[in-house]
């Protein structure tokens, strides 16, 4: 199964693909948001994990856009991001995500996001 991971920080990167690897998804890259749209227009994933604070435009308005598509409104969105403080699962979900995970994220919390994403 692909999952798509938009993330600007190579390091974050790396590490989440050890972890999708390890729970058997192969991952596709996006660097920005733009980059996330260039990669949809030749691949479908199974799900996105997207970072709200992007280079170009940001994970929100990422999320709009995929949302008011009908050919991507159907792929889950997935919040993956540093900002923690307290409202911001709030917003982001009412943004249009479908679900949210705080950096740092463990291995076993974002397999079981995937899981039950995936499996609904």
């Amino acid at each position: 199964m692909k999952i798509l991971y938009v993330e600007d920080n190579p390091q974050n990167m790396r590490l989440v693909r050890k972890m999708l690897e390890s729970g058997g998804y192969q991952m596709i890259e996006a660097v920005d948001g733009m980059g996330c749209f260039r990669v949809l227009d030749d691949e479908i994933p199974a799900l996105i994990l997207l970072d709200i604070n992007l280079p170009d435009i940001d994970g929100m308005e990422v999320t709009s856009r995929l949302k008011s598509n009908p050919e991507l409104a159907h792929i889950p969105v997935i919040a993956l991001t540093a900002n923690a403080m307290y409202g911001d699962r709030e917003r982001f979900l009412d943004a249009g995500c479908d679900g949210y995970l705080a950096k740092p994220v463990n291995k076993t919390e974002l397999l079981n996001t995937l899981s039950y994403f995936l499996n609904r």
